[in-house]
């Protein structure tokens, strides 16, 4: 049997995805990208390997990805996020769509036609506006685990709004928000709409909406406020924040193939 493997070296978290000869997912792994990235992908292959009961000299073929794709020496080839994610997300769903991914530090809006190809995509870069670190620092302000933002934005019955683009701005504006006595749960939901409202302003959604990153595949609620805003269901892909390395695994594949072709 041979395997393929696919890892996204992101600028918060870092995931390794192997697949099989038919480009099923069979082992994942994460996490913190850490500030040595050569060190966290040889800890994350040995850890994938232990999980899919592999030594690494199985992998026949190795696609790296993400802001520290560079920082693999090991891999057989780089891809951009922008194509790993279209790659996995198409194969997950195989019809046109607008891919919204979210992560730590920028947004993409990716557009695919009904065979895959990718049309168009957009990313955000404006500071930490519609990313992760915007919501990474709320939840930093208001002294709350990331892991309870979303339960917190579901049980929110008010609208309000943080007009700041950026986290310095937007940790004034939170503690600002706390001394007027707004509830936790408002500011929450004040956030993800924040995000919400950035994303929007950057494209439009043609076709399947489909959500990608940890930011969605943590926070659905987010994921739902997309919809809404967009007028269109919002589907999360399964193992959303994997999305990037199942899809350079699945291009390790094809690579692979052509070559021994």
């Amino acid at each position: 049997m041979k395997y393929y493997g696919g890892i996204d070296i992101g600028s918060s978290t870092a995931k390794f995805v192997i697949v099989d000869a038919v480009g099923r997912m069979v082992a994942k792994t994460k996490k913190r990208s850490g500030v040595d990235y050569g060190k966290t992908a040889e800890e994350l292959r040995e850890i994938v390997c232990i999980e899919a009961s592999i030594t690494p000299a199985n992998i026949s073929h190795v696609i790296s990805t993400g802001y520290g794709r560079e920082n693999v020496p090991w891999s057989n080839g780089k891809m951009t996020e922008i194509a790993c994610h279209g790659k996995g997300a198409f194969s997950r769903f195989g019809e046109m769509m607008t891919i919204i991914d979210i992560g730590a530090q920028d947004s993409k809006v990716i557009h695919l036609d009904d065979e895959g190809k990718r049309t168009s995509f957009r990313m955000n870069r404006k500071c930490a506006a519609g990313t992760g670190a915007f919501i990474e620092e709320v939840a930093h302000r208001l002294a709350i685990d990331i892991s309870e933002l979303n339960g917190l934005a579901e049980r929110s019955k008010n609208n309000i709004e943080l007009g700041s683009f950026c986290t310095v701005f937007a940790a004034t504006e939170v503690i600002e928000k706390i001394r007027a006595g707004i509830a936790v749960e408002d500011i929450v939901r004040g956030a993800f709409s924040s995000v919400t409202k950035r994303i929007v302003e950057m494209d439009r959604v043609d076709g399947m909406l489909v959500t990608t990153g940890g930011v969605v595949a943590h926070n659905p609620y987010l994921a739902k406020m997309l919809g809404d805003a967009f007028g269109k269901e919002a589907h999360i892909a399964p193992d959303a924040q994997y999305m990037g390395a199942f899809g350079a695994a699945l291009f390790a594949k094809e690579q692979s193939e052509k070559e021994n072709s």
